[in-house]
Parts: structure tokens; sequence; C-alpha cells
């Protein structure tokens, strides 16, 4: 496999248990597609708008869409790429991949030139689907410029354009046509997503379809998601929990997905009476929205059962608030990464809510340690560095060097993050060891921006930092040390960030001129004096 994950056998060490011991179903989404079908092929599987998808209608255009790929010359193993909003395509191409055995590389609408070109030539996607244009952005002009860099790249696939090489085209070419369906080991890679590494390269996770298959029977099971629930998603499907719970929920737990392009509260409110909506999973602004919204309206949305938040902090107010405006919701605190998606479930019983609201859930088919410095596990209830490990966990890096820096020699994730484990099993998360902003769930990597800011020929010196965000989480702060003589200001390197083709979520929105930054004896930017200080002004 001439590709740069060739490196890793497969199962890979950490898994090679779960690959004996029952811990995985070993069946793709294909094979659960097929199965569903045949049982009731007019379930609505998918609605977007005004459009409904049953089985039936997406296992077709799947099987279309494989033949049109398979006439592009791929095969199992080659990459395909993604970037579109959430949009019911998004599941045809997911599925069609699926059962092709190609790789998914999703990419989230919100990335530009810089990163889009950085991942399509990491992972050597050979087909490139993107949005033909949203929300005003010609993502298809972005994608012909960044063509020429690209040798990989043998295609480029817009979605809701025009002509041969757009979706609807590859739909009609192969339709009606027989599909030789390879066989799919599901131990094997399928998907790759790009995750914000604190180094500024973004790194590319691995997982295969037992991995992401088995986050999704737990969540089914934790959660009390029956057949028939219907779901909404206004999380990117880009991102692992869009992907997961809006893309593969329905072919694992036989529910049905309400797609939201954005978040909007109005919508969301009228959808979830409309299609009696049982559940989602969401940044915490949308909770805290959804919650108020529904008051303002005299409803109280008595056909949601769960609300997952995470990504950020979650004040403990917010969890209360909105059980009290809600009928039957449960909502909760989750917790994990790309790597290790949802290490805790939450705590989905009202009963509950004070653990709920104060902890983030309970750690359910993973091993955690708490760990210091130097690996040793500090005392039940001590903070420390949180190191997880389990059937769901991702099979390692595209880049070997980075998965020996991130798994212990026994098996352990090394998340990055600071927390806390209670006597009863409960998680809390208290900091991050990693140099992380997380912005209405979206990670970003201080140091990438700092890459840019010292390309400004005024700028001396600068570090990047969160700062609090009244609806976000975390808004973005940079520090900045002038050179010599020279000057500008904050609209100034605001532009340039945005010239260096970084997603326009990653300018700073606050910038603070400073002569010297703390540091440590030995010199090291002291980052959490910058981020106190910055939160001492806010509040101020």
């Amino acid at each position: 496999m001439n590709a740069p994950w060739a490196w890793l056998n497969l199962p890979a060490p950490h898994h090679q248990a779960y690959a004996q011991n029952g811990a995985w179903a070993d069946k793709t989404i294909a094979d659960l597609a097929y199965a569903l079908t045949a049982a009731d092929p007019e379930f609505v599987a998918f609605i977007a708008g005004d459009t409904r998808m049953t089985r039936a209608e997406l296992l077709r255009d799947a099987e279309a869409l494989s033949v049109s790929l398979a006439d592009m010359g791929l095969v199992p193993g080659d990459v395909v790429s993604f970037q579109t909003p959430n949009w019911i395509e998004a599941a045809v191409i997911n599925l069609a991949c699926s059962m092709s055995g190609l790789i998914i590389n999703p990419i989230v609408p919100i990335y530009r030139d810089h990163e889009v070109g950085m991942m399509l030539g990491d992972c050597g996607s050979k087909v490139f689907f993107v949005a033909s244009s949203f929300r005003n952005y010609d993502f298809a002009a972005m994608a012909e410029r960044l063509r020429p860099e690209l040798p990989a790249l043998q295609h480029i696939v817009t979605v809701r354009g025009t002509g041969d090489n757009d979706y609807e085209a590859l739909i009609a070419k192969g339709r009606g046509r027989p599909f030789n369906r390879p066989k799919v080991d599901a131990g094997a890679i399928k998907m790759l997503l790009y995750t914000s590494g604190t180094t500024g390269r973004p790194k590319g996770v691995l997982h295969s379809h037992n991995t992401l298959n088995r986050v999704l029977r737990m969540t089914q099971q934790h959660w009390g998601i029956a057949p028939g629930d219907a779901i909404i998603m206004p999380s990117p499907v880009t991102h692992v929990s869009g992907y997961a719970n809006g893309l593969e929920l329905p072919l694992i737990a036989q529910t049905r997905t309400v797609l939201m392009e954005v978040w909007n509260t109005k919508d969301a409110l009228a959808l979830i009476e409309q299609h009696q909506i049982t559940g989602t999973v969401g940044a915490t602004p949308f909770l805290t929205e959804l919650a108020n919204a529904a008051s303002a309206a005299g409803t109280r949305l008595p056909s949601l059962k769960f609300f997952a938040c995470g990504g950020a902090a979650v004040p403990p107010d917010v969890i209360p608030s909105a059980i009290k405006a809600f009928a039957n919701c449960a909502a909760f605190r989750v917790f994990g990464s790309s790597e290790v998606p949802l290490v805790t479930l939450g705590y989905p019983a009202r009963a509950d809510m004070a653990l709920a609201a104060t902890t983030d859930g309970a750690i359910i088919d993973y091993d955690v340690r708490i760990v210091d410095d130097r690996d040793q596990d500090v005392p039940t209830g001590q903070e420390g560095e949180i190191l997880a490990r389990g059937p769901a966990m991702f099979l390692g890096y595209a880049d070997q060097q980075q998965t020996a820096d991130a798994i212990t020699s026994d098996g352990y994730f090394r998340t990055g993050d600071l927390g806390t484990v209670s006597a009863q099993g409960a998680l809390t998360i208290t900091g991050r060891k990693k140099d992380l902003i997380i912005r209405g769930g979206e990670n970003i990597s201080a140091k990438e921006i700092e890459d840019v800011l010292h390309t400004h020929p005024a700028v001396l010196e600068t570090a990047v930092v969160a700062m609090p965000h009244p609806r976000l989480g975390e808004g973005i702060c940079a520090y900045v040390i002038l050179r010599d003589g020279q000057s500008v200001d904050a609209a100034g390197l605001a532009a340039h960030v945005e010239a260096s083709g970084l997603a326009k979520q990653k300018i700073p929105e606050r910038f603070e001129f400073v002569t010297d930054f703390p540091r440590t004896a030995s010199g090291k930017i002291r980052k959490d004096m910058l981020r106190a200080d910055v939160t001492k002004k806010i509040e101020g």
C-alpha cells in the first residue's frame, strides 16, 4: 500500500485483544445497509429540508456512485475526501466508500486553501467531493486553485454544481449498472479525519469500520436509543461526532437523521416538534439557546429525551436550566476526541442531574488512567493527564512518529487533557495539557496561528491563548510583542491572518500588545498567566 500509514499493521497492537474477544461486530455499515434495506426498504433514513431519503434510495444511489468511482479507477484502500455541509449527499458518499472499501476523509467546511491543501496532499486523496458553493464561498474555485499542487488528486467532483464532474452526473452514469461489491474487512481503515495538533500540523486520525461501529453501539445502549427514533444533527458531519451520530447511526441503531445545514434555534425548535426528535449531540451554545427558545415559545419539547454536549467547557448551571426547560430531556456533558470517541457517555437519567451538571460523565467501555508527569497513577480524585484505551479507540495516526508519541507502550492514548476521576467513576475535565483552543467545539491549534503571525514583519514574538467567549466557550486572543520601530494595529494583524488562507474562525478576536511575556526560569512563556490575564480583563 503506497500510503503514509502503510507502516500500520492491522489490527494495531493496542487493538489485537479486541479483535479476539468479541468486542467488535465485524460488520461494515454497508453490510448493515443491505440487511436493513431488505427488512424495511421504505424506512426514511435521512431528512434534509424537504428531501427524504429511504433506505432503498440511499442504497441505490450509493451503488450507482460506487460504479462511477470504480470507473474512475479507484480500488479498495484509496482515499476519497469530501467537504460539504450537512447535506444528504454526504450520507451517499459515505456509504459508497464503505461498500467499495475506500477510505473516507471528511473535511470541515470552515477550512480554506491552507488547511484543505495540506490535508488532501498528506493523505494522497484521489477524489475530492466539494460543495460547489456554500454561504457565499466558492469551494469549487478553491479546489481548482489547489489542484496543481496535488499530484495524487485525480478528480474534483462538485456537489450541487453542474457538468460531467458533478455528483448528480456520477449518480446518473452509474444508475442501473451492476456493482461488483468487493469483500471489505471491517477491521481495515475506514476513515481518516484530521484533527488540530499542538504543533500546528494537523494529525490524520485513522479509524476502522469496527471502531466506529463500537462507539455507536455503546451510545445506542447507554442513551436508550430505539429503532425508529429520530436524531437531529446540527453538528458538522465532517466532525467525528456529527459524522458518526449523523451519517452512521441510522445504519447501526435503525434511527433516522434530520440534518441541519447550519444551527438556527427557531428552525431546530420547529424540526424537533415536526419530526418528534428524540435526541441530539451538539455544542453547549445549542443547548442553552434551544432551552431558552423552548421556554419563550411555551413548549417543553416532550419528544426530546437526551441532549449530549461537549467540546468546550460547560458551566454548571447550564445543565439544570436546560433540564427544567424540557419535559423529558436529560442534558449531560460527555468527553472524547477524534482519537477516543466518547470516553464518557454522560448521565442520561434526569435523576442524575447533579452529576450530569458537575462532571463530564461516567466512563463507559474505556479503561482510563490519571497520571502525573512521570506516567505514574495518581490517587483517586487527584488531577493528572487522562490516558484512555478501549475497543472504539483509533488505530493510530497516519504518521508513525505521531502515533508513537501519542500511545503508551501498554496501549493508552495520551489525551493531553487534565482531569480527575471520582470514587464513583465520574470523569471531570479540569484543564488542558495540550495547547489547543476549543471554539464552539472546534479544536484550534494556537501554534498554527502563531506561525502565521510570526511572518508579519512587525511582529517579534506572539503567544496565542484561549479567552472566555459568552457563546462559543472560548475565543482567541493573541498577545504580541512588536519589533523596535515597527507598528501595526489589531486590524492589520487580523487581515494578515485572513490573507494567509487560514479559516476565518482562526482569526484572533482580540490582540494584546505587550513589551514582554511572563516566563518560566527556562524562558518558556507562561500561557496560563496570559489566559488568566485576558480573563480578568474581559470580566473586568
